[in-house]
């Protein structure tokens, strides 16, 4: 198995517990330049009625509290979908060298789609962006979600 399917794989577990918890499933994992876990999380937005608790967001808070920086050099995220720009732009802050996702967000995406918040001038940093990693699990994950909630 390859390091973005490993590491994806506990992004797409943590999509799997939002799900569980009644959570729009984005996971998303953070990985140390040695390969190690820093930080996992899921979307908790309804659970802690905070609009800004994406999964994204919440794993950069933990590495970064963990870290006793605000800023994590040489990491990479993996995340289920493409990030929106709120946390595009936390990605960017943070100096993330990688990020890694599944699903396309052709509707609220920030990185391919919508904003491109990496390719403003105002973009201090422009991680590594690859894509399309799990992407067909990931976007099952979404669809069987919104499903169930749909009449």
């Amino acid at each position: 198995m390859s390091p973005f399917a490993r590491h994806m794989d506990i992004a797409l577990a943590e999509a799997r517990a939002a799900a569980a918890r009644g959570e729009v499933p984005v996971g998303a994992v953070l990985i140390d330049p040695a390969g190690k876990v820093l930080a996992r999380a899921g979307n908790r937005t309804r659970e802690l009625s905070d609009p800004t608790a994406h999964a994204e967001v919440l794993a950069i808070r933990a590495a970064c509290a963990a870290a006793g920086s605000e800023r994590l050099p040489g990491a990479v995220l993996y995340v289920t979908l493409e990030p929106c720009a709120i946390c595009a732009a936390t990605i960017a802050a943070a100096r993330i060298a990688r990020l890694v996702y599944g699903a396309a967000d052709p509707k609220s995406g920030g990185v391919a789609h919508g904003a491109r918040v990496f390719s403003h001038p105002q973009s201090h940093h422009v991680p590594e962006v690859i894509d399309g990693i799990a992407a067909a699990q990931a976007e099952a994950l979404l669809k069987d979600f919104f499903a169930a909630r749909r009449p």
